[in-house]
């Protein structure tokens, strides 16, 4: 990458880093929709495609109550640690689709969870106004550290603390499966984050509802326009 465009691109972040608020900004019981976020990619004639859905879920009900999708082209490059920037032109597309103004929004993604605490959940709340939760399949490394596996108890979890700071959780959602990285987005405390996730875990998968339901949307509609 050149080096002026990543100077350009950790200034970016570091400042928006200054804005982050790791406190709820809202009551839990005044959530009544949260949606989540994915995104797939694919390329065609050596152009690269990406298709975001979002799908929001009644909070009480777990009941779907809107799923929109934006397809479009790819302007920027897959760079690790800048992935926000390649996302967000199609996010914030499919947002404007949306009838429904969702509470929370939960992405397929990290938030604080990065090496500059700006994940795509942290970087997209700016845009979004509202409050933002990651929620990741798999742990990149910060700084060398890894985490520490969590009980075998469903909601166990462990801290991922690195040079003393709290950058988000591991957390097991089910007995005898995988963990998945929780961390803040923006306008939430970690533990809110982490109660809303285990809030929309079902029997049928590790992931929340919200983000599962996003990611089988984007595998599906990938499939359909590649064909």
């Amino acid at each position: 990458m050149d080096n002026r465009l990543k100077e350009e691109l950790n200034t970016l972040q570091n400042n928006l880093r200054t804005k982050i608020n790791l406190k709820n900004t809202f009551q839990v019981d005044e959530i009544h929709t949260v949606a989540g976020v994915d995104i797939a990619y694919w390329s065609e004639n050596n152009v690269d495609y990406g298709v975001c859905c979002i799908v929001i879920v009644d909070y009480s009900t777990k009941e779907i109550i809107e799923q929109v999708e934006y397809k479009g082209k790819v302007e920027f490059p897959y760079l690790p640690g800048y992935l926000a920037f390649r996302e967000l032109p199609l996010i914030l597309k499919a947002v404007k689709m949306l009838k429904n103004i969702p509470d929370i929004y939960m992405f397929d993604g990290n938030g604080y969870l990065h090496k500059r605490h700006m994940g795509i959940a942290t970087q997209a709340s700016f845009d979004l106004g509202k409050p933002t939760i990651g929620v990741a399949k798999t742990y990149f490394k910060i700084e060398n550290t890894d985490f520490a596996m969590p009980e075998n108890i469903a909601g166990s979890y462990t801290d991922i603390i690195i040079d003393g700071e709290v950058y988000g959780r591991t957390l097991r959602t089910r007995v005898d499966v995988k963990p998945i990285f929780v961390s803040c987005g923006n306008w939430i405390d970690l533990d809110t984050a982490t109660k809303i996730t285990m809030h929309f875990i079902e029997k049928h998968s590790r992931l929340p509802i919200t983000t599962r339901y996003a990611d089988l949307a984007t595998h599906e509609a990938r499939k359909r326009y590649q064909n």
